[in-house]
């Protein structure tokens, strides 16, 4: 289970990186070339998918960070866990969940991503 804990940790950290060199490293440690994200709002694959997704939720949400919102639930490749967007230390502007497979070397193959609180508007 820390192994998942780890990686999910990691998968935040990729969404709160800012540098886009480095998140682009982050990208492709974390995820295999063929990797598909989708939630209600987008759905990509591949590297640059992701990479101009997680670019275009931080112009959205800039000076926002992600964090973990509840324990990380494992069941043999796939985790699933509870994530707040929000300024650190204030109350979640949104909540969601995901839900990650993960290919045989460890990398995630595919997130499915689910909105449970969003501001208006959204």
């Amino acid at each position: 289970m820390s192994d998942m804990n780890e990686l999910v940790q990691r998968y935040l950290t990729a969404w709160n990186t800012t540098d886009a060199n480095t998140r682009a490293d982050l990208v492709a440690e974390l995820f295999t070339e063929d990797a598909e994200y989708t939630d209600p709002l987008v759905s990509v694959t591949g590297h640059a998918g992701l990479d101009a997704t997680i670019a275009a939720v931080q112009g959205q949400f800039a000076g926002l960070e992600f964090s973990l919102g509840a324990p990380v639930d494992t069941n043999h490749h796939i985790v699933r866990f509870t994530w707040h967007l929000g300024a650190p230390g204030a109350e979640p502007l949104v909540i969601g969940f995901d839900v990650a497979a993960l290919a045989e070397d460890g990398r995630i193959q595919r997130v499915y991503g689910f909105l449970d609180q969003v501001p208006a508007g959204l």
